[in-house]
Parts: C-alpha cells; structure tokens; sequence
C-alpha cells in the first residue's frame, strides 16, 4: 500500500519521526508540493493514502486519482479538502481533534500580554542600556494595561474557546462567550451572548471559530463599529474571519487599540497585506500548533486514524 505526505515540513521538521506511517505502508514525504493541480495528481500517483497539511485536494484532483481510498488531514481544520467529492467517491476524511488545546489558548495569551504589558518593548529598552541611565527605579514605554475586571468575549466556544475563556477568569476577567448553539451557564462556563451583544460589551474580542460562508470576514467595518472603543481584537484561529483592510482602518483610526493574530488571510502573505502596516498590530507567523508536544500529539494521532481506518473501523472521520 502507497502512502504519500504532500507537505510534511511543516509537522515535521526532522524532530519527529514518520515512523508510524512507514510501519503502515510504502512511505513517500514530500516536504513541500507547489499548488499545482497538474503537480499533486503527479505527486499523488497510484496512492491509496494520501496525507495533506496544507495542499489542497479538489474535486478535480480527487477525481483524477481514482486509486485514493483515504484522505488523511495533518490539522484540524480540512477546508483544503473537497470534502463532498470525497464522499462522492467513496473517500473517507479524516481530521485531527483536540491536539493543540491548550498551546492556542496559550498563544492568544502571549499575544494578549504582548499588547498590555509590551514586553519586547522593555526588554529592547533595557538590553540599549536605558534602565542603566535612568534616574528613577522604573520606567515604562507605553501604557499598561492591567486585565483584571475587563470583559473576554470568545466567538467559537468549542474545546479551544472554553480552554481560552478559562485562562481569562483566572486573570480575573468577565467571561461571556458566543457559539452556534447557546448553553446553560454553569460554575466554570462563561456566559452565552448574542454575537451582537457580545461585541458591544468585551474589551477583548477573541476568535476561536472555523472558517465558512457563515464566518468569513466576520469582522469586518460593520461588526468592529459595533465593538467598544478600543477593544482589543485576537485571531488565533483562521486568518479568513477577518476583513483584514477593515482591521487595518480600525487600528489606525484607533477604534481598535490593537490586535493580535496568530494567522492571515493568505500564508506567507503578500508583502501589501495591510495588517503588516498597520499600528499596534503583534502578528506571529502561524505557530500557536507548533510546539514540540503538539505536534507529537499530531503525529500520533494521525498515525491512529491512519490504523483504525485500515483495520476497518475510521475514527475522527470528517462528515458532510
């Protein structure tokens, strides 16, 4: 049995190991595979196993490589993967659940606390030797901002926004929360809010969503009047649910006093992206999944689905 790994650099770097997947089958890694339709169909051959991170798998490709049995996503998310077509074809899909919980919540912290505390800022500023000359015990650069008693509105509250939202009661902070379907707020729950009521009331507006027609560009000119003045933004989740011009504008006409985003609309993206240009914007390039642990867990998990599948019972199965 053939198995291929479109784009496995990403995951693995050279600190894991495909072991797993060798043991299961005839093993090809590509570290990387151009968009190229023409390109993946050559790449994918004859393979029953095909394994994707990135690399997108269209009706077409799907169609064009009849000997495909399972379509593996090295991710959560599997928007890269016409999922309908696979069905069509008697495919299965599986994804990758609940591997990086707690690295996300994390990350939306390290943004979060970037922008209050500004961190980097300071340490540049001693490490130049302004702590050494100064006349006072102390100084700061920009203002602080100090969490405790601020509203946290999470949109998405599956497993990650739940993780998020406790990490911001612990710092003393107001939970509300908004998700497709509304819950009964128990001890340890944040509170449900409509969408709209949720953005008016939050100083911090955190995404923690999937990306679809419903989601994409959520926040866009409309959705940030409704916010506060000078609410904090935190995308740590899909760069599409934002209108990234419309950030852009909010942040420089300082209705957003920053945002913190972890993923943009096109990866790398384009060098006119205006959220590189814009003020009081902290971006990181995609990273809050890619510790170490994570991406063992990753790994792991996808060489089960890759076993239970063969063995004729799927699990973490994508449906339509």
């Amino acid at each position: 049995m053939k198995i291929v790994i479109l784009d496995g650099r990403a995951e693995n770097p050279g600190d894991l190991s495909w072991s797993g997947f060798e043991e299961l089958g005839d093993l090809t890694v590509y570290d990387r595979t151009p968009h190229d339709p023409a390109e993946i169909r050559r790449r994918i051959g004859d393979a029953e196993i095909v394994i994707t991170n990135k690399t997108p798998l269209s009706g077409e490709t799907i169609g064009a490589c009849p000997s495909i049995r399972y379509i593996g996503a090295l991710s959560t998310g599997y928007n890269v993967i016409d999922v309908a077509a696979a069905a069509a074809h008697g495919i299965t899909v599986t994804s990758i659940p609940a591997y990086c919980t707690m690295d996300v919540a994390q990350m939306a912290f390290a943004l979060l606390l970037e922008i209050c505390c500004h961190v980097g800022l300071h340490d540049d500023a001693v490490h130049a030797g302004e702590w050494t000359h100064s006349e006072d015990f102390c100084f700061w650069k920009a203002p602080l901002l100090g969490l405790e008693g601020k509203t946290f509105g999470v949109i998405g509250y599956g497993r990650i926004g739940r993780a998020t939202a406790r990490v911001a009661a612990a710092l003393g902070m107001r939970t509300v929360a908004y998700g497709r379907h509304p819950w009964k707020q128990e001890e340890g729950e944040a509170e449900y809010l409509p969408l709209e009521e949720l953005l008016r009331v939050s100083d911090v507006v955190s995404l923690h969503c999937p990306i679809g027609p419903e989601s994409e560009k959520m926040i866009n000119d409309e959705t940030i009047a409704s916010m506060k003045d000078g609410a904090i933004l935190l995308n740590t989740s899909r760069g599409g649910l934002l209108d990234e011009a419309a950030v852009a504008r909010a942040l420089r006409s300082g209705k957003l006093r920053a945002a913190g985003v972890d993923v943009l609309s096109t990866e790398p993206p384009a060098a006119d992206n205006p959220l590189l240009s814009a003020p009081n914007c902290v971006i990181t390039p995609h990273i809050a999944w890619a510790s170490p642990q994570a991406r063992a867990r990753l790994m792991h998990t996808a060489v089960e689905n890759l076993r239970a599948f063969l063995a004729g019972r799927p699990v973490n199965t994508v449906k339509l």
